[in-house]
């Protein structure tokens, strides 16, 4: 995406911004009114500490937060632009300015950097030294007032900089041992890592109480992109991925949704990103993740069902990225048809086989198996506004935003690794 190009929002209003703020730029993924209501909650003081545990279980002040939107329409800021109010602000004005009411912050990025100061001795270390928002809670206050929903992205199995302190937890080579890396020389944590998954959860915490509305998580899943035939999973090899993410899912899900965990009687709302395909696929795509999961332990689900991101031939489709409301219409389709469904093919921990009657051999697998129907309003797809593969202006932007509403839909959330947002796209 060239500075050159006039059809951004950021570079008509200013040219100020240098391209290193922009972070990692790698691509992983009718006008409604409504009122937000804001929910109080009591504000503990920082060193609160709960009655009978030891002090390093520092409990953070919780702070207020809002409703979700009936329909959240959102975009994504990195943690850097977070960090630079002359770049934030004009991202803010873009949402004050259009049909947008909500925000996608990093909280932690494709670094494993933490992108805001905290004194939590859990968390610190881990603060980024490169791209972070020291007064993010005055920023979040500051977008409430204006009543623009906050959400917390959080990479999590994607972490370089844990893997530097906890080398012990990572994917490794299974040819010598070593820290297996990606393409892009990125490691990973080992899905299976349990003492990892509570560095989780405390991070979540913490972004609560700074104020964040919801926690939404990426990278839940096993990696991919590399050297796959050199791998080795030292705390999972040996269990089925689809399992031992869901299993992960179960904890994280547990311990953010009990108001115990903030000592109010609050809990946050949690979103999960996907992979586009997870919509019309029913295996775990080699990495773990299957939509039906997923949809017990979130709030909303989020595929990244960016057309750039399907393989040639795709249901037909030479070239998906030109055909970008059809990609969009055909995956959520099929996501709200699974999520409604009150059966599955997919065996998982929530649902149950279903068994016929025969005379002459008494019970017998049907084949599927029962599942809970979902609303369709949980899925909340992300959306390709970025130039990859073909040209993303304002025809490709909004057809997929209409292709979410023809398939049922009401929210989406706009993703734009350079947080350059096509303006036209969006009504006003």
């Amino acid at each position: 995406m060239p500075f050159e190009r006039t059809k951004h929002y950021f570079l008509k209003k200013r040219r100020t911004a240098i391209l290193s703020l922009f972070g990692c730029v790698c691509v992983s993924g009718g006008l409604l009114f409504f009122s937000l209501k804001e929910s109080y909650i009591p504000v503990l003081p920082t060193n609160y500490l709960k009655e009978g545990v030891g002090k390093e279980e520092i409990v953070p002040p919780v702070a207020k937060h809002l409703d979700t939107p009936e329909a959240v329409k959102a975009i994504y800021m990195t943690q850097c632009v977070a960090g630079t109010p002359s770049f934030r602000q004009d991202l803010v004005d873009l949402v004050e300015e259009t049909e947008l009411n909500s925000i996608i912050i990093d909280v932690k990025d494709y670094s494993g950097g933490i992108g805001f100061l905290t004194d939590n001795p859990k968390l610190k270390e881990f603060v980024s030294d490169k791209c972070r928002a020291p007064d993010i809670k005055e920023f979040i206050e500051k977008l409430h007032d204006k009543g623009i929903y906050v959400i917390a992205r959080i990479t999590v199995f994607q972490d370089p900089l844990y893997v530097q302190s906890y080398p012990e937890m990572a994917v490794k080579k299974a040819s010598d041992g070593t820290v297996w890396k990606d393409y892009k020389k990125i490691s990973f944590i080992d899905v299976g890592a349990r003492d990892f998954w509570d560095y989780i959860i405390e991070l979540s915490k913490e972004a609560y109480g700074v104020g964040f509305d919801e926690l939404n998580f990426d990278y839940i899943r096993f990696p991919s992109d590399g050297p796959m035939k050199d791998i080795y999973f030292p705390y999972s090899n040996g269990r089925a991925k689809a399992e031992a993410l869901e299993e992960f899912f179960e904890y994280l899900s547990s311990s953010l949704k009990n108001s115990e965990t903030y000592h109010t009687n609050t809990v946050p709302k949690l979103s999960a990103d996907l992979f586009g395909m997870t919509t019309t696929n029913t295996d775990d795509l080699n990495i773990g993740q299957v939509l039906e999961r997923t949809l017990p332990y979130f709030d909303y689900i989020a595929p990244m069902v960016y057309p750039s991101h399907y393989p040639s031939g795709f249901n037909g489709w030479a070239n998906p990225n030109n055909y970008p409301y059809d990609v969009v219409k055909f995956s959520m389709t099929r996501a709200v048809e699974r999520a409604e469904s009150e059966t599955t093919t997919v065996k998982a921990f929530t649902t149950e086989p279903i068994y016929e009657t025969s005379t002459t051999t008494g019970q017998v697998f049907s084949g599927l198996y029962s599942k809970q129907s979902y609303s369709k309003l949980k899925l909340r797809p992300w959306l390709q506004d970025f130039d990859y593969g073909g040209n993303y202006d304002i025809k490709e932007v909004r057809a997929q935003i209409q292709a979410t509403y023809d398939s049922g839909l009401t929210s989406w959330m706009l993703w734009a690794p350079s947080n350059r947002y096509t303006e036209g796209a969006m009504e006003k």
